[in-house]
């Protein structure tokens, strides 16, 4: 079975260093419920451990249809939130991937994030201490066993739709797998087992969040977390997350916009260090914004995620595990992808539609990197066909 493989030529005419970004709506549509779902008893993890009681925070936009098969399920990445509406607003926009006039959109925040799910600053309910470093493992497959009970508890036996970029595309993967009989279609973005490379700029994210003074082994006092080994993780993430061709573009070896010179030694403020670079300063900035929106635990606790995810794991073969699926699936490469590389990406989805998947695979051609799910909303609609959806 040869692999289905398109590639979209709308940008063709466009400079090779990318274009403009994309002008998002400053928010999509607001929620038509959020809140809260707690387990009942303990959830059961691959590490070996539970979660006593935990809780998913989790939004839903329009409204479920008499028969219950509008369902769509939206996943989102790393330091994402449920409220869909905020990060992906274009899903929603007129004559696009989604319709609140058709469909019934839920977003579920991750466990181990900062976002209302249970995670490392929540309350052991068997301790009554915060769970802090002594969270446990929740692997990528732990979250969407959870995220079914949820939709069972909802009245949701099917979804007509999941959907999701980077960890998103992770967890909507794992639901055609575990749910075979409740998944139609899945739409999976720019993700495969994190290769090497990912895996080490991960590693070297840890490092700096636990060797900054603040840190005291993770159990740092509310509102003094180590945010200096974070805002370091944080400009490290955003060189896999981008694209040499994009940061060439955009800053070159310009000095920072702000008047330092790159060429002049700074003695009062630190000696040979000297003024910033344009890059230097966009990074410093991007580390900052992290700090005052994301928990330095919480951060570990999904970079282990993406890390140990394995969609063999507990298989004899791929065959074994992929031939479970029953979902249209659509898999898509992004060219300029430093964490994810379009040809990983691409064989991944050639092994998968090996065991029998029914699978398209695409590629999404940007400057933006594995951004580019986010950075060019637009561009990934035009990707995705109506009979994509």
């Amino acid at each position: 079975m040869s692999l289905t493989m398109e590639i979209e030529e709308t940008k063709a005419d466009k400079p090779a260093g990318g274009g403009e970004q994309t002008k998002l709506p400053a928010v999509g549509p607001a929620p038509t419920y959020e809140g809260d779902f707690v387990l009942d008893g303990h959830l059961p993890l691959e590490c070996g451990r539970t979660l006593a009681q935990p809780t998913l925070h989790y939004a839903v936009y329009g409204r479920l249809n008499a028969v219950r098969d509008n369902a769509v399920l939206v996943c989102h990445a790393l330091s994402g939130s449920a409220q869909v509406g905020t990060w992906w607003p274009e899903l929603f926009a007129p004559g696009a991937l989604l319709s609140l006039d058709r469909d019934c959109v839920i977003c579920i925040n991750l466990l181990g994030s900062c976002y209302g799910s249970t995670g490392p600053a929540s309350l052991d309910p068997e301790t009554g201490k915060f769970y802090g470093p002594d969270f446990p493992l929740v692997s990528v497959r732990d979250n969407v066993h959870a995220q079914a009970q949820l939709l069972t508890s909802l009245g949701i036996q099917k979804l007509r739709l999941v959907l999701g970029g980077s960890i998103g595309g992770m967890q909507a993967l794992e639901w055609a797998m575990q749910y075979p009989e409740r998944v139609e279609r899945a739409i999976i973005v720019g993700v495969a087992p994190l290769p090497a490379m990912g895996l080490a700029l991960n590693h070297l994210q840890r490092q700096a969040i636990q060797q900054d003074p603040a840190w005291r082994g993770g159990r740092y006092p509310n509102l003094a977390q180590p945010e200096q080994g974070l805002a370091l993780a944080r400009q490290i993430a955003m060189l896999s997350y981008k694209s040499p061709i994009l940061f060439d573009e955009r800053f070159g070896r310009k000095p920072n916009r702000n008047g330092e010179d790159p060429w002049a030694l700074d003695f009062d403020g630190g000696g040979l260090t000297g003024g910033r670079f344009d890059i230097a300063g966009y990074l410093d900035e991007q580390g900052q914004r992290f700090i005052h929106r994301f928990d330095a635990n919480s951060y570990l606790a999904i970079l282990r995620l993406m890390d140990t995810w394995d969609p063999l794991r507990g298989y004899s073969s791929a065959r074994d595990a992929f031939s479970r699926i029953r979902a249209r699936l659509t898999v898509i490469g992004i060219t300029s992808d430093l964490l994810f590389p379009p040809e990983i990406v691409r064989n991944f989805a050639m092994t998968i539609q090996a065991a029998g998947a029914d699978l398209t695979y695409k590629e999404m051609p940007s400057s933006h990197g594995h951004d580019a799910f986010l950075a060019e909303q637009s561009e990934l609609l035009k990707l995705l066909a109506v009979s994509d959806v």
